[in-house]
């Protein structure tokens, strides 16, 4: 194991890659002491974000024999908690003379390494404060972190790509000055509608997108999920997992599901149910959002939303979702608030209102429709926007659409009506 570690660093410092789209809504700093860790769904780009602040590193005068990057995803490994002492052997043995104070380790996909938080604790104490860790599970990373690594690291999430950083890896500018732009952002649009925003499936063809997305979904389900969490009854897995996907947008009974699988003669208790609930989240295949309420208590008893953390997945695993837009747009609209820092809500009284969203301390309300050409569908939206923004004391509302724009007043309220493009733009 340690010959293959010293082969694995050398490797690694020998590799000059790509590092990809900066990300817009992440600034990790790099001599913070702290350990610094950066969880996220799969093939999310956390892996090209170690090795932009590698590079970072190097502009600043760091030698790359001071630098350690190992992927836990390698075939090669098969570490446990006791080997990763071997790596830090490895290191010494390469460079005898290197000050471990002075390296920058990096551990791509941790979580594989059983007990890996207690050597990171004793690297921290001992050796070096300059570590970065990445993990595809928030769960486990979390209560690692929470049990031995409290006070030492700061964590970071990161999501596939927003429409910002979208634009960017088609070499669009972020701007709507021209109406030329205008087209081709609008164009983009669409593409991100379908497709969502894994950096990796870009550069491929429509078909290969699909696939590609399927694997990501798949491995998810059975390596992150499945293997991760002991689950054997993966029959019922997948059922509620196609059950909660289908009910993107609209609040999730757990207890419904339970009913729905008992009536055809599964037997599973509902802990269960939101033991897989809490999985999906974990493993960032689904965003769990509560309803608006003041209280607390009353945020967390109720049903929760689900949105698939990407629209690709949801169009990859079920052709359907392709001729839902007024869905897609909805998913694209959460999961677009969640990357830029908004905390949301759905609202739900006597009549609905898609999200209260809040940034500090203001709230504010949104819905989202693909069109409000029709007659109906504008006064159901407007109804359930009013009354949201009375309940917050608010004078303003906004009503996200995909391409249609005005603003007019209401009840006293100011409504923005505006494109996806134009708000996340601006």
């Amino acid at each position: 194991m340690k010959q293959l570690f010293k082969d694995i660093i050398l490797e690694n410092q020998a590799f000059s890659p790509n590092t990809g789209i900066q990300r817009k809504n992440v600034d990790i700093p790099i001599n913070s002491g702290i350990i610094i860790s950066i969880i996220g769904a799969r093939r999310c780009g956390k892996t090209y974000l170690l090795y932009q602040l590698i590079e970072t590193l190097k502009k600043k005068g760091t030698h790359k024999e001071q630098i350690v990057f190992i992927n836990f995803e390698d075939e090669r490994l098969t570490t446990r908690q006791e080997n990763l002492d071997e790596l830090l052997q490895a290191y010494q043995e390469i460079y005898p003379d290197m000050n471990l104070n002075k390296a920058y380790f990096f551990f791509d996909e941790i979580q594989n390494v059983k007990g890996w938080e207690k050597f990171v604790r004793r690297l921290y104490d001992t050796k070096s404060r300059n570590i970065f860790i990445t993990g595809s599970n928030s769960k486990l990373l979390s209560s690692e972190i929470a049990t031995e690594l409290r006070g030492r690291t700061v964590s970071y999430t990161l999501f596939p790509f927003n429409f910002k950083e979208y634009l960017k890896a088609h070499s669009v500018p972020d701007n709507t000055n021209t109406q030329a732009n205008r087209a081709k952002i609008l164009n983009l649009c669409k593409t991100y509608l379908l497709e969502g925003g894994f950096p990796e499936i870009i550069r491929f063809g429509s078909r290969f997108k699909i696939k590609l997305l399927q694997e990501y979904f798949n491995v998810m389900i059975y390596r992150d999920i499945i293997e991760r969490y002991s689950v054997s009854n993966t029959e019922v897995l997948k059922f509620f997992i196609k059950k909660v996907l289908a009910s993107v947008t609209v609040p999730l009974s757990v207890n419904k599901t339970y009913n729905d699988l008992k009536s055809m003669g599964y037997k599973i208790s509902n802990k269960y149910l939101y033991g897989y609930l809490e999985h999906c989240n974990a493993v960032f295949l689904t965003q769990s959002i509560n309803k608006f309420d003041y209280s607390e208590i009353k945020q967390n008893k109720g049903d929760k939303k689900i949105y698939a953390i990407d629209n690709g997945l949801l169009t990859a695993i079920d052709f359907n979702f392709s001729k839902n837009h007024g869905k897609l747009l909805e998913n694209m609209v959460a999961m677009e608030l969640v990357k830029n820092g908004y905390q949301i809500f759905y609202y739900k009284d006597k009549y609905e209102c898609d999200f209260i969203v809040r940034k500090q301390t203001a709230f504010k309300p949104i819905q989202v429709t693909y069109s409000l050409k029709n007659t109906d569908t504008k006064n159901r939206e407007i109804r359930g926007l009013v009354h949201a923004c009375k309940t917050i004391n608010s004078n303003n509302g906004i009503i996200i659409t995909f391409d249609e724009e005005e603003e007019f007043l209401k009840q006293n309220i100011t409504i923005k009506v505006i494109p996806f493009y134009k708000y996340f733009l601006s």
